[in-house]
């Protein structure tokens, strides 16, 4: 499924009816300060037209009656994703584990990973410090506030504020991560305690993303040690690769309540770019959804785990093996929702290509190579949708599969 979107044009139209171009050019202005900015200085009860998706891209949302204002509300169609145990990854019980975790990744895209070793109180303080990040005053949240792409802080709205002719209903921060030594200099000093605490939630993260990656590529058949030398093999060692200089980025986003949620998206269907994407999901509060079997089924979240999922790059080096799954964000009328998002991938200057293990005859090469400056300019150029950049790397011949 793929995002379609009103132009430019139609929603200037649009709002022409009720504004004069002064006021519209005030009232776009505001959009561009975010979410949150726009909640709290207009107290609006109606969505503005600039987040009204089409109809046709609109989420069905459906609730009960009875529930109450502490319930948690979302009553979609729920899914209950494969749950993999990170401690039996690990231990003596590894190889049904791995038939687990390919299964996952094979046939879902998505697991909930649990028992994966990082303390309640690291994930606790990261919930707590990026809360308060989107709780400080506006003016300390816009010295982040960029439209580079490759910018070590990056505070923004929507998910290209530059390039939606609709915006989504989202306010995020994003990190850069590795190395550190380069990156947390740059971090918001505010608040204070924002970077010790951001910084062992990386490097937390990052460990547990490695383990994760040697058994994915165990669970492939693909053993590290066994790989020769071959230079032309970009793929070659590739856990060295992500030990030395693989890259992190952290991106914490912000919900707020939306007076029409039935209208618009929190984030609207995308793939991750990278090879895995570790989540943290708000416990209280529903929102992601996944499309499986044709359908958009909500993931309900459990205590202490760790959503994670295939990326694009995981699904180029398996060769098509693992996908990357289509996935979506709901918003709703009565609680903010909050997630942290922990995307992996190789480092920014390696190319990306199938596994020359995983190609043969049965399963030829499907994907062209790929590396972040090609996604850079794919994305820079047009307005993101679904997995079109994915899908824009398929060799013709093996267009589906």
């Amino acid at each position: 499924m793929l995002v379609a979107h009103m132009s430019p044009a139609m929603v200037m139209k649009s709002e022409e009816s009720y504004e004069d171009n002064d006021e519209r050019e005030v009232y776009h202005h505001q959009y561009q300060k975010g979410v949150k900015q726009l909640v709290e200085n207009g107290r609006i009860h109606t969505l503005p037209q600039r987040y009204i998706l089409p109809a046709s891209d609109r989420p069905i949302i459906t609730t009960s009656e009875e529930q109450d204002d502490d319930s948690n509300f979302v009553g979609n169609p729920k899914i209950e994703l494969p749950i993999i145990d990170f401690f039996e990854l690990i231990g003596p019980n590894r190889p049904q584990a791995l038939q687990s975790l390919a299964h996952a990744c094979q046939h879902y895209g998505f697991f909930q990973l649990v028992n994966h070793g990082i303390s309640e109180e690291v994930i606790r303080k990261m919930k707590d410090v990026m809360g308060r990040f989107f709780n400080q005053a506006y003016e300390e949240r816009a010295k982040h506030m960029t439209s580079d792409m490759k910018a070590a802080v990056r505070y923004g709205t929507s998910f290209s504020q530059n390039k939606d002719s609709v915006f989504c209903w989202r306010d995020f921060l994003k990190l850069l991560c590795h190395p550190l030594s380069h990156y947390l200099p740059h971090w918001p000093q505010s608040p204070m305690d924002l970077r010790e605490v951001a910084a062992t939630y990386a490097e937390e993260t990052n460990n547990l993303f490695l383990k994760l990656m040697e058994a994915i590529l165990e669970s492939l058949g693909i053993k590290e040690e066994e790989e020769d030398e071959d230079e032309d093999d970009n793929n070659n060692n590739i856990m060295k690769k992500l030990e030395e200089g693989g890259s992190q980025m952290m991106v914490a986003n912000l919900y707020p309540p939306c007076p029409e949620p039935d209208l618009t998206l929190g984030m609207p269907p995308h793939s991750d770019y990278g090879l895995l994407t570790l989540l943290l999901q708000d416990e209280e509060v529903e929102g992601l959804q996944i499309q499986f079997q044709g359908n958009w089924l909500t993931v309900k979240p459990i205590s202490n785990a760790f959503v994670v999922n295939v990326g694009d790059h995981l699904e180029i080096f398996s060769n098509g093996i693992y996908k990357s799954v289509l996935h979506r964000v709901l918003v709703n009328a009565r609680k903010s929702r909050t997630s942290v998002a922990s995307l992996h991938s190789l480092p920014f200057n390696c190319t990306v290509k199938p596994s020359l293990k995983l190609i043969n005859d049965a399963n030829p090469k499907r994907y062209k190579d790929t590396d972040f400056h090609t996604f850079l300019a794919y994305v820079s150029s047009r307005e993101p949708k679904g997995k079109d950049f994915l899908h824009s790397r398929k060799l013709t011949s093996f267009t589906s599969h």
